[in-house]
């Protein structure tokens, strides 16, 4: 029997996986976040719309849940109308929010007691990724839970890793950003580092780009940075931010010491405290620029 979908949260990521659910057959229904325009679009492709977690939780078998951060999921399954009064043996709650792991293990007590189970499926790549069906996924879930949405997982991933029991999955992602926005903190002061002592930067870009110091990242943000477009990675820097912030506290509850989860975070804190918490990733390197009064070009 085909199971049926329920989705929380269509923004930039949100919209996109539940197109494609929708597409491959899933019987689907969402309820709006923030606004109405992604709910519409997939209103006119055939999904159904609930005004309360609750009542998506009672008209489907799985329900995926991608948000911004810990405090909203937790509202959604916990608050008031919120999936965990429609809790029973059977229901599947799937967090693809990077959200913080202990927040993850509350929510998943609370729901088991009712017979649900619960997953956390963080998302890798872009927004541009979500709307082709090529996102990657990290699933922290029992095997039996991972078997189950599987399925829906293929209609929106390219690659699906399972990488151990509840919580695995949010664990892996913040350390995956860690490193990540570990990589884009150390090219913006790379880059205006050229531009402050007379370095060129394409030829810099081009001697990164042969050898061993380039990086994913690196590519996203540096091409179109020299030409003054800030907004080569689709990813925010108070979102950064909030997952550094996240990592930190895993790591001192692990007893981890380590400087560089610090420098991460004091580098996206500093662009956020400058003005650039609303802006994208590259505008790191506008942040750097600032905070050393370097003159950067920019886009007409």
């Amino acid at each position: 029997m085909t199971k049926r979908i329920g989705f929380i949260g269509l923004g930039m990521m949100g919209h996109g996986m539940a197109k494609n659910i929708l597409a491959k057959g899933f019987p689907l229904t969402v309820m709006a976040h923030r606004n109405r325009k992604p709910v519409e679009d997939l209103l006119g492709k055939g999904a159904t719309e609930d005004n309360s977690p609750r009542l998506v939780a009672e008209n489907s078998d799985i329900v995926f849940i991608c948000v911004s951060a810990s405090p909203q999921v937790e509202e959604i399954v916990l608050g008031d109308g919120g999936l965990l009064e429609a809790g029973r043996e059977g229901l599947i709650v799937v967090d693809c929010t990077t959200a913080e792991p202990s927040s993850t293990a509350k929510i998943a007590s609370a729901l088991a007691e009712t017979g649900a189970a619960m997953a956390d499926a963080p998302l890798a790549r872009t927004p541009v990724e979500a709307e082709a069906g090529r996102l990657n996924t990290m699933v922290g879930a029992a095997p039996e839970v991972f078997a189950a949405i599987k399925p829906v997982l293929e209609t929106f991933c390219e690659n699906i890793f399972h990488v151990g029991e509840l919580g695995a999955g949010h664990k892996l992602k913040l350390i995956n950003n860690f490193l990540a926005m570990g990589h884009a903190a150390l090219t913006a002061e790379a880059i205006v580092a050229c531009y402050r002592t007379g370095v060129d930067p394409a030829r810099y870009y081009d001697v990164i780009s042969a050898g061993g110091a380039n990086s994913g990242i690196f590519q996203m943000m540096v091409p179109k940075a020299l030409e003054g477009d800030f907004g080569g990675m689709k990813f925010g820097i108070d979102l950064a931010r909030k997952d550094l912030r996240y990592y930190r506290k895993m790591t001192e509850e692990a007893g981890l010491t380590g400087q560089m989860g610090d420098a991460v975070l004091l580098a996206l804190a500093e662009a956020s405290n400058l003005g650039y918490g609303g802006a994208l990733i590259a505008s790191l390197i506008e942040a750097q620029a600032k905070i050393n009064n370097q003159s950067l070009p920019h886009k007409a």
